[in-house]
């Protein structure tokens, strides 16, 4: 199974999530993804940022042709919360400093309200699939499934079984997001979950042949997602309530330190009041519970799918590019921690600010990118 054919699509006259895009096994799908497809952004809308990039897809793979990061005013330091029209306007800048040439976006959904859930039946009938996952979604899923959209793939495993994925999400959380872009002046064609991006994003940069088992960790600021490829093909998928602002304020309260001066000294202010090794040593305090959900899930995950273990975490997101933080994962975690840059691998056709962006801030940029690969 091929990922890249699950995307969630909006239907245009309810503005609510449709279906999955299902294209059988049977169909060539090099001549499927190499014919011609609009440019689309991915549109990543996070607590604290906004990231977009823009993707040109040839026969030879994907090239960069806008990308831009812009902060959300910040509602920290006793500041006034964040409104929806500071949202529309940080997406509103960003667009025009990436200088993109199109309004059609791809949104990611993460978060307590999506769910991404294997499930394996016995053989059923075409039309009794439906029903099926209907049903497991409800006992599965963390929230109801009344308000919610529920989508599924399947994949053949070769015997007298129904196997796949389904995904879950709030009609409230899709419809939130549908609108701030609206908001914003753009057309949000397609919805996706940012573990499967991710995935997506990784197979087109890496290849899926080198048989090392990789998971993916995006650390925001409010989540974080980790996303690893079974060897049964499906996808697993876990946000985690656990991201840069509450790592950020653990090193505040243990130095009696705003979080703006942690966070100055976390990414590379010479004049922070903090030096580098104590960053560095309560750093790794911060991490512990982030560290322990990691590592409980990579046990479950290895539990389920009685697999070999993870050998290797690529780290992203935008606290990933937090001094010493994947050196302090690394030394807590099994797996092998690297920081991931995914446009180390797609080129960039674009002006020299734009190649700044993805060489300086890439990692920050990885579930922007898995967004715009998708295929509309």
């Amino acid at each position: 199974m091929n990922i890249r054919a699950s995307a969630l699509k909006l239907k245009d006259r309810a503005g609510k999530l449709l279906d999955w895009n299902r294209v059988r096994q049977s169909l060539d799908w090099k001549k499927l993804l190499d014919r011609y497809q609009p440019e689309i952004l991915g549109l990543d809308i996070g607590s604290s940022a906004i990231k977009m990039v823009q993707l040109r897809k040839g026969s030879d793979g994907y090239t960069v042709t806008a990308a831009a990061i812009t902060d959300i005013k910040d509602a920290s330091e006793g500041e006034s919360a964040q409104t929806d029209t500071d949202v529309t306007a940080a997406i509103r800048n960003c667009h025009q400093s990436a200088a993109a040439t199109t309004s059609l976006a791809v949104c990611g959904l993460c978060g307590p309200e999506v769910a991404v859930r294997p499930f394996e039946f016995p053989q059923l009938l075409p039309d009794e699939i439906e029903g099926a996952v209907f049903l497991e979604a409800s006992q599965v899923c963390p929230f109801s499934t009344d308000g919610s959209t529920v989508d599924w793939q399947t994949t053949p495993n070769g015997q007298d079984e129904v196997g796949g994925f389904l995904v879950a999400a709030t009609n409230q959380l899709i419809q939130d997001k549908a609108e701030t872009a609206k908001d914003a002046a753009l057309n949000c064609v397609l919805m996706d979950v940012d573990g499967l991006a991710l995935l997506n994003c990784l197979e087109m940069c890496r290849g899926s042949a080198s048989g090392e088992r990789t998971a993916v960790l995006n650390v925001g600021a409010k989540y974080t997602t980790l996303a690893v490829t079974g060897e049964k093909t499906l996808p697993f998928v876990r946000d985690i309530s656990c991201g840069a602002q509450e790592i950020v304020e653990k090193i505040a309260a243990e130095h009696n330190i705003s979080p703006k001066t942690v966070r100055s000294a976390l990414f590379g202010d010479e004049k922070s009041q903090l030096a580098e090794s104590e960053v560095t040593d309560s750093l790794g305090r911060a991490c512990e519970r982030l560290v322990a959900e990691v590592t409980d899930t990579l046990r479950y995950h290895g539990t389920q799918e009685k697999s070999a273990a993870v050998e290797k975490l690529l780290v992203c997101g935008g606290f990933a590019l937090a001094k010493g933080f994947v050196e302090a994962l690394g030394n807590q975690l099994s797996p092998a921690v690297e920081l991931w840059n995914p446009f180390d691998k797609i080129r960039c056709q674009t002006t020299k600010s734009c190649e700044a962006i993805i060489h300086n801030n890439g990692p920050a940029l990885a579930v922007a990118a898995g967004l715009a690969m998708r295929s509309i």
